[in-house]
């Protein structure tokens, strides 16, 4: 039975930068959540940041740079939420993560651009591509059907054909 990393905030934990959580009410996360297999994760909350804090955004990407709307860097600690999270797919032995989009942490296809102007970039967040880094597969709550056809391929055993001589 697979895992999966979940972003926290998408299974009630209210650890959003705005102290709230994004729920996310799908019959296929409500049955894998009963299975146990979702295992929940903030990589802001477990890099030091609160719940609430200021918005933050990636300014660059090469270094990579965050910083808050006041101009903070908080590099650090996403930098070492997206290393816990790594460490945490390696710990539950999970197959893939199901993060928030356009998060500069969780966002896996599209992020804001650093300049708190609510324009979008097509660049994944810290976490999400630390853990692409590492072989692990991104999706986000828009893309749970190829999350389901995923986990269903990952768990389908490979039908071997014998023919004998």
């Amino acid at each position: 039975m697979k895992k999966i990393l979940v972003s926290a905030c998408f299974l009630g934990h209210k650890v959003r930068y705005d102290g709230q959580h994004s729920l996310l009410e799908h019959p296929q996360i409500k049955r894998w959540q009963e299975e146990g297999r979702l295992v929940h994760f903030c990589p802001e909350i477990a890099g030091g940041l609160t719940a609430p804090r200021l918005p933050a955004e990636i300014t660059s990407r090469h270094p990579v740079m965050v910083v808050n709307i006041q101009g903070e860097d908080v590099t650090p600690q996403f930098l070492k939420g997206a290393e816990l999270a790594v460490d945490k797919v390696k710990e539950s032995g999970a197959c893939c993560a199901l993060l928030k989009s356009r998060s500069p942490s969780c966002g896996n296809r599209q992020t804001y651009n650093g300049e708190f102007n609510d324009t979008l970039t097509p660049d994944s967040g810290v976490t999400a591509s630390e853990l692409q880094r590492h072989g692990i597969p991104v999706f986000n709550e828009r893309e749970i059907d190829q999350l389901i056809e995923f986990i269903q391929m990952q768990e389908t055993p490979e039908v071997i054909h014998s023919q004998e001589w």
